[in-house]
């Protein structure tokens, strides 16, 4: 299998990053590491021992750390469980589960499993809600309550958008790099440009052999057993995952679905502001601690 990394030089630029985000978390946190299918998985944990517990998946190419990081505030109410994703972070096993099957399912059900949390509620984000997706259809059991935020896996954008608004600007900037063609790049994906995340994600293209692979869309019948009451936000200006499309989509799929909302003024990364963090973060611990 081919390295999701382009050499150890490359991953260090990844972990650097890693220590970077981590750093900016105003509340301790704490590494685990629990055995899984498809090797180690990393976890920061943080949050009050006694609270509720949430588990958070981050999006392509990120970590526990970035997301952390944008959702902080849950680390007040939540004992917060952030999980590297395999194959998109630096931090757990170099191994690339299917996206065409449950395989992911599989995966976080052994992280599930090694945390010794039986039925966490459960936040996914971009690549992290795919995967939140495909524990849904594997193990809907292991779910309290499931929310997405602009979740690959629902529905896709149009392609010829994808290339030429994010592909072919990622390519030009990986093959030349230049200030200019990474706010090419980063124009359609960031609503918000701040040094932190524009320049990562300009390191982060030129350190991973990129995962070309489409998830596969989820189908309704595979969401049967379902129970969860499941939360979708998406957002209006998305071009991987448009909003509208995404909203319309969700009642098909999810028989629980209980709440959604379409985010204004919002690309495919949501606002990096600390105003946005909070009302994001609020939200979603508002849906989680419903009745």
């Amino acid at each position: 299998m081919k390295s999701a990394f382009r050499g150890e030089q490359a991953k260090g630029v990844l972990l650097r990053w890693y220590d970077h985000f981590r750093a900016r978390l105003k509340v301790p946190t704490e590494s685990r590491t629990v055995k899984t299918r498809f090797g180690d998985a990393h976890v920061l944990v943080g949050g009050p021992e006694t609270a509720p517990s949430v588990v958070i998946l981050h999006g392509a190419l990120a970590s526990s750390a970035h997301v952390l990081h944008e959702l902080a505030p849950l680390l007040e109410r939540f004992r917060v469980y952030a999980v590297d994703v395999v194959g998109q972070s630096v931090k757990s096993a170099d191994a690339r589960p299917s996206v065409s099957n449950n395989e992911y399912g599989e995966w976080l059900t052994d992280v599930l499993d090694g945390l010794s949390l039986e039925r966490p509620h459960v936040v996914g984000v971009s690549w992290g809600g795919f995967v939140a997706i495909r524990l849904a259809a594997h193990a809907p059991e292991r779910i309290h309550r499931l929310a997405l935020l602009v979740p690959a896996g629902v529905v896709n954008g149009s392609h010829w958008d994808g290339l030429t608004r994010i592909a072919l600007p990622m390519m030009m900037y990986r093959l030349s790099p230049s200030e200019r063609r990474l706010k090419a790049f980063v124009r359609h994906l960031l609503t918000t440009t701040d040094d932190d995340w524009a320049a990562f994600l300009g390191d982060a293209v030129r350190s991973v052999n990129m995962d070309m692979r489409v998830p596969a869309l989820a189908k309704p019948e595979e969401f049967t057993r379902l129970k969860a009451p499941t939360l979708v936000l998406g957002a209006d200006l998305d071009v991987s995952f448009p909003g509208q499309q995404l909203l319309a989509r969700a009642p098909e799929l999810f028989p629980t679905l209980t709440d959604r909302e379409l985010l204004k003024d919002c690309l495919h990364c949501p606002p990096t502001t600390d105003a946005f963090r909070r009302y994001l973060s609020e939200r979603i611990g508002g849906f989680l601690l419903a009745n």
